[in-house]
């Protein structure tokens, strides 16, 4: 074949990372119209030609026919549900975060969208001799005659988890009596109604027709109105639908399915005028500030540090409404879930229609309308979490990352991204602005923009000149030595009444559900553990049975020891459920509001707890720390923190930073309308410098005390680190894999020029040695994320999937993740 020659480089979807890459496949000519780059394709793959989904990542021309080439089978999706710049995302994530092409794809677009193969059995037309049939042959050849239900007879030959089955069901298809066939699903389908108009036919007037009163009634309707949906016809007629359906036969009707969103922001009731927004004078300056930087037209980031309470939320709304009057679109993220309603709220109030929202709380059919809404431009401001950085908008002026410095924006699954680092991309491509805002920024980020790599505006006094809560930390060791055994100081539970009695709201805080955490034997000494981590069990009272929070094994709570049988355990550890019970104890008129993960799991609970406790239908809200950040209850003018030291001592060097921020941000919770604010920190180390420097609201001199020990240590911002994570089902195996990947790492540095400066921590135990069965060791690096660098981890993971050995055990490479687990 001589001509031009279409050829398309594909991206498979069950490649694994050693051999994930771009594969080439010639385009026939009647795909050409529809392979384009950025659409899913359904291709022939490996030496069996099974058919695999992937996704075009560019196409180009040749001179000359490649009769090697496979060519592409067929073409999914009738547009690519990619833009230009999602597809550079695509190779970003690839390069920096060391996973697969599929796997950033699924990053980017909702799984809603995602195809899959599903296998149909159906019995072959010809005669078969029963007798030269084994048994187990027999008993499936006669299920195929009886059962004439598709889906029944599917499951019945699944084999996908039974090897015997699947030997069985292929000797019968190589014999020509099964057939085997595979169909295209999508995960999620569009919503759509029936809908109904006259037909070209009946509207030319060419022809007469006869119809009935009721017909007549459908008719006249439709002439009236244009169309209507099948439902509102047979309800405004008070008609069924086979006579619509008798009309469409005749040609007199024309049935069509009309796409329907499926609602994710809500109804919108009322309107407000952003521009109404009054600014003080430190607002007026960082909006400005920040503005100059949008309208320059070119990639910056920026850092709003302001205290709580000094109003970054207006700041963000007047920013947004000014880069919508410039055309332009915006992103706004936010950590938690939790903090998505009262943000949707307010700019439902302001922007109305063109918000769209994405999170994982919205069904997979909200997210991929949603997903829709923003690509065609129908929403032009997104609110989420940390996977709205990759929404689909074009022209993007500013994203912000509300309370930048929260762990919940890095992704600790493939890919092991964060959205400041996507964001800075993004920006990079459209020109835009990405701003960090947060009364407790990261380390990092503050460093940055002391040293001008991020321009900094400061907001140093709440608004309206409301004061900072009046903060006092309580030792529980006096406490204890004074004889109160309460889980609540004195001075705390004497502030709650006072508060109560004022009609007035409380925040209490405690990072732990549950109602124990630490169940013992008192016989044989031994803790009530987790059979799959050896993870103490954490008991709930509500369903009274032991629960796993990291593999979600549960057990009956028989009151004896797994081990000795014996009946004498004792309980230690606080969580919410219990001090929700103390509270109830002390406070038996108190409507109490409990908020962690048992509470909030139904789609609609953090938006309906919230409401009802604005709304004052609580007088004291309990919980982790979902409540701690970004929230605005002017009611609320005391908060207590009921216990937190056991997160400054986890071992990680962030856990201060971690800490500090935490308390720093609930403490800023109370106060927050024209009453004045308290705080209580209850504590067993009440010198610590940390709780003192939160308590004081005092972010400057903690960030001198921790950048210096990071610099003396060598720690983020002074270096990047990269931990190589393993897990295996048996210890030696991860042992072994662990120490010969720092082998290879030894050998690669002496046999290559490095650029980069490398320590090495380990390999050694994960802090959690063992989660769901599996044994968990890790090797920290201490280097510099530069390109050589990713190579050397590339060649590492590349060398490591070839090694047979280590066949059982699963390898990951982490930037700047998470090492405290």
């Amino acid at each position: 074949m001589r001509g031009e020659f279409i050829v398309a480089k594909v991206a498979i979807s069950r490649a694994a990372y050693s051999f994930d890459a771009e594969y080439s496949y010639s385009v026939p000519e009647n795909l050409r119209d529809a392979a384009k780059v950025g659409v899913r394709v359904i291709v022939p793959f490996g030496k069996g030609n099974k058919r695999s989904i992937g996704f075009i990542t560019r196409t180009y021309a040749e001179s000359e026919y490649n009769e090697k080439l496979k060519p592409i089978s067929s073409v999914i999706d009738s547009e690519s549900l990619l833009t230009d710049e999602m597809m550079k995302i695509i190779f970003w994530l690839k390069e920096n975060t060391f996973c697969t092409f599929f796997d950033a794809y699924k990053s980017v677009v909702p799984t809603g969208f995602s195809y899959s193969f599903s296998k149909h059995y159906n019995l072959v037309n010809t005669y078969i001799d029963d007798e030269r049939l084994s048994s187990e042959e027999r008993n499936i050849i006669e299920f195929l005659r009886i059962n004439k239900n598709q889906r029944e007879i599917d499951n019945f030959l699944d084999s996908r988890n039974d090897p015997d089955k699947k030997r069985i069901v292929d000797r019968l298809i190589d014999k020509g009596f099964i057939e085997e066939t595979e169909s295209l699903k999508r995960r999620v389908g569009d919503e759509s109604v029936k809908m109904v108009r006259l037909s070209d036919r009946y509207l030319s007037g060419e022809e007469a027709f006869s119809f009935t009163p009721k017909q007549s009634m459908v008719i006249k309707l439709l002439e009236e109105s244009g169309s209507a949906s099948v439902k509102e016809v047979c309800y405004m007629t008070n008609c069924t639908t086979t006579i619509i359906k008798r009309l469409c036969e005749k040609g007199i009707l024309h049935e069509y399915k009309y796409e329907v969103m499926r609602d994710a922001v809500g109804d919108i009731t009322e309107r407000r005028d952003p521009e109404k927004i009054q600014l003080n004078e430190e607002q007026t300056a960082a909006y400005e500030g920040i503005m100059s930087l949008v309208k320059s037209g070119k990639p910056a980031g920026a850092l709003l540090y302001g205290v709580t309470g000094s109003g970054k939320t207006s700041v963000f709304i007047r920013v947004i409404h000014s880069v919508l009057k410039m055309g332009k679109t915006a992103i706004m993220l936010v950590p938690e879930i939790s903090l998505t309603p009262q943000m949707v709220t307010k700019f439902k109030l302001l922007f109305g229609e063109k918000i769209a929202l994405l999170h994982s709380s919205l069904s997979l059919g909200q997210r991929i309308d949603e997903f829709k809404r923003i690509k065609r431009g129908e929403a032009r401001i997104v609110i989420g979490t940390r996977s709205a950085v990759f929404a689909p908008v074009s022209n993007l002026g500013i994203i912000i990352m509300d309370e930048e410095g929260e762990q919940s924006y890095k992704s600790d699954t493939s890919p092991r991204y964060h959205a400041r680092d996507v964001g800075i991309q993004r920006c990079g491509h459209n020109g835009g602005v990405l701003l960090m805002a947060s009364a407790t920024p990261s380390l990092e980020s503050f460093y940055f923009a002391q040293n001008h790599r991020f321009h900094l505006f400061e907001l140093k006094h709440r608004y309206a000149d409301v004061s900072l809560p009046q903060v006092e930390i309580i030792d529980m060791q006096r406490e204890v030595a004074e004889g109160n055994d309460s889980l609540l100081s004195r001075q705390l539970a004497d502030k709650i009444t006072e508060t109560l009695e004022k009609n007035e709201q409380v925040i209490l805080l405690l990072n732990r559900r549950g109602f124990t955490t630490y169940i013992s034997c008192a016989e044989c000494r031994q803790p009530v553990v987790c059979p799959n981590c050896n993870i103490p069990l954490t008991y709930h009272k509500k369903n009274n049975r032991y629960m796993c929070h990291y593999c979600g094994y549960t057990m009956d709570n028989n009151c004896v020891c797994p081990n000795c049988k014996s009946d004498k355990l004792k309980s230690s550890g606080v969580g919410t459920q219990r001090v929700e019970d103390e509270i109830a104890r002390i406070f038996p008129s108190a409507r109490i509001l409990r908020m962690d993960a048992d509470t909030t799991s139904s789609r609609y609970s953090y938006e309906e707890n919230f409401r009802a406790f604005e709304n004052h239908e609580y007088d004291i809200m309990l919980g982790t720390q979902m409540i701690a950040k970004g929230l605005n209850f002017p009611e609320v003018t005391l908060v207590g923190v009921v216990s937190l030291d056991k997160a400054l001592f986890t071992g990680d060097f962030k856990s201060y930073e971690r800490t500090f921020s935490l308390l720093t941000q609930v403490v800023g919770r109370s106060g927050r309308g024209q009453k004045p604010g308290f705080a209580y920190i209850q504590t067993f180390v009440p010198e610590h410098y940390v709780l003192n420097l939160a308590a004081q609201q005092n972010y400057d001199e903690f960030y001198a005390e921790e950048i210096a020990l990071r610099q003396a240590l060598i720690y983020p911002p002074f270096c990047d680190i990269c931990v190589i994570g393993f897990s295996a089902p048996l210890e030696s195996k991860a042992i072994s894999a662990s120490k010969w990947v720092t082998w290879l790492i030894g050998e690669y540095i002496k046999t290559h020029k490095v650029s980069f400066p490398l320590r090495a921590i380990g390999p050694a135990p994960c802090t959690l040695e063992m989660i769901n069965n599996k044994y968990r060791y890790r090797l920290i690096l201490k280097s510099k994320n530069n390109k050589d660098f990713r190579e050397m981890i590339r060649f590492v993971l590349s060398e490591f999937y070839k090694n047979n050995d280590f066949r059982t055990v699963h390898i990951y490479a982490d930037i700047n993740g998470d090492i405290g687990l």
